[in-house]
């Protein structure tokens, strides 16, 4: 199928199922920046920018955008800070807490724009436990209250550097079946999922393995149906890419060895990489070398990439822009169409697509359970 058949396939789809396809809307208006595939619109105490000012802030710049709170709620515990209220895990040593309603709120928030700026916003569900074999309950409960908003569910995390063991009660895992129930319920409904799971320990030691890598990889191929897109490929504040050339593959492979690798393997082909968050930026720019090494990759997988701020309620647009500006030394080495790719392209593909497959499903699956007609 050429490229040009399946974007008239999807915007038939669209058009059938009364789906709004930016793709189409948006045929001969202005090029944008970016489409941010990771954007937080509210903090660890459920505040941030309201849904009319981040529109805003997007103005010209920003083309269209994820949306999404973040699922974890920092208690204010006062014996611990006393009067010093938290609104970051690591301003407190006290326990963090799902907080489903995190959904409900940014649907409302959608809902209240205008349907030309709805095109523009890609909400996404993050208010469910990973660790609950309920949670696709959850997603499916969410996907039929508020039909025609969500198209897919992250970000939501697995292991993730001084967060997951401050989560009250089960630790997340990747092993666990519940995780495997909603990457099985995300295929049937067609939502993206953007996935946050450390590659590594925090202050891994240079000459070992990763220690998720192959408990990833593993559940990767035990879903082959489900569109992944996995966060930060894989770093941390301190989980740092290993970028020593001293081993081979079979030893210990460079951070950048492992993401060809699985970039080449065709039981991960439904398997994307975001290079969200300033702390990626942080790395793919040590070094003039590591820039480099770091374009030749994306320019060789650049259908598999996808640009993101991981911004939290910025407060005004040179907050929104500035982690983009970070990558601006390698996206000048990169060609005109894997540039366009990575920061808009690939965005469009795989949220248009989940447009149509999840409002196909919500048509489906009404919330009284009968079919629709």
């Amino acid at each position: 199928m050429t490229r040009m058949t399946s974007a008239l396939l999807v915007a038939g789809l669209c058009a059938a199922l009364s789906v709004p396809c930016a793709r189409a809307a948006d045929a001969g208006k202005l090029q944008y920046l970016f489409n941010d595939s990771h954007f937080h619109l509210t903090n660890y105490v459920q505040q941030g920018t309201d849904i009319h000012e981040y529109l805003k802030i997007m103005g010209d710049k920003v083309g269209r955008s994820t949306l999404f709170g973040i699922p974890l709620q920092q208690t204010w515990s006062y014996g611990n800070s006393g009067n010093f209220a938290p609104t970051y895990y690591l301003q407190s040593d006290a326990p963090l807490y799902y907080y489903s309603f995190t959904d409900a709120f940014i649907a409302m928030a959608y809902r209240s724009v205008s349907p030309e700026e709805q095109r523009r916003l890609d909400p996404m569900i993050t208010g469910f436990n990973p660790a609950d074999m309920y949670a696709i309950d959850h997603i499916r409960r969410v996907l039929q209250v508020f039909p025609g908003v969500f198209s897919g569910i992250g970000e939501f995390s697995i292991h993730k550097e001084f967060v997951s063991s401050k989560v009250a009660g089960e630790t997340a895992s990747l092993t666990n079946p519940a995780l495997g129930r909603i990457l099985d319920f995300a295929a049937e409904a067609g939502l993206v999922v953007i996935f946050h799971c450390d590659i590594d320990m925090p202050f891994a030691k240079p000459d070992q393995e990763p220690v998720y890598l192959r408990q990833a990889i593993d559940l990767f191929q035990k879903h082959p149906k489900t569109t992944i897109i996995w966060a930060h490929t894989g770093l941390g504040r301190v989980v740092h890419p290993n970028q020593s050339q001293a081993f081979l593959w079979r030893a210990n492979p460079t951070h950048m060895q492992i993401l060809a690798r699985m970039l080449e393997h065709p039981s991960l082909h439904h398997v994307y990489f975001d290079i969200s968050w300033d702390e990626v930026a942080k790395y793919a720019t040590s070094s003039p070398e590591i820039e480099k090494d770091t374009a030749r990759l994306l320019e060789k997988y650049s259908g598999r990439f996808l640009f993101g701020t991981d911004n939290v309620a910025p407060a005004d647009q040179a907050a929104q822009l500035r982690v983009f500006h970070l990558w601006d030394r390698i996206f000048s080495q990169l060609t005109p169409q894997a540039s366009a790719a990575i920061r808009t392209g690939n965005y469009e593909r795989l949220f248009d697509e989940a447009r149509v497959r999840v409002r196909a499903w919500e048509k489906a699956n009404p919330i009284d359970g009968r079919s629709a007609r």
